[in-house]
């Protein structure tokens, strides 16, 4: 049995935490959907190009939805940089010529900020792709 050094195990187990927070956030975030009607058809899709971490749909809207954990709403949402936002169009894409009967329907690229202590604050259509 190889024995990592110290820093490396407390790296290892920091990521693991990070992972199940980022999970559970995820979790809290579809329950908030489906409380407010939404169906939710894909959780974690990832793709080549990059992942969605949910996908839903209401009505006619078809919401791809990034989902932060954060300290405040502040922090959640300048998590979501332009390479993030890159990498999310890109794989909407790849989803929608995958699923070509949702291309009708309107699609939204919205944020859900999960804080401590708070219900997950979600920010529909909170940027536009040209």
């Amino acid at each position: 049995m190889t024995k990592l050094p110290r820093s490396a195990g407390t790296s290892l187990a920091r990521r693991r935490e990070a992972q199940r927070r980022g999970l559970a956030g995820e979790t809290m975030a579809a329950l908030r959907l489906r409380l407010c009607g939404y169906r939710i058809l894909a959780r974690r899709y990832r793709t080549k190009v990059g992942e969605i971490d949910l996908i839903a749909c209401r009505g006619g809207v078809l919401a791809f939805i990034e989902v932060k954990r954060r300290r405040d709403l502040a922090a959640g949402l300048e998590a979501v940089t332009a390479a993030s936002r890159f990498r999310i169009r890109r794989a909407a894409e790849l989803f929608i010529r995958r699923n070509m009967a949702l291309s009708e329907l309107t699609l939204r690229f919205d944020i859900i900020v999960v804080t401590p202590w708070a219900w997950p604050r979600h920010l529909a259509d909170a940027w536009r792709e040209s």
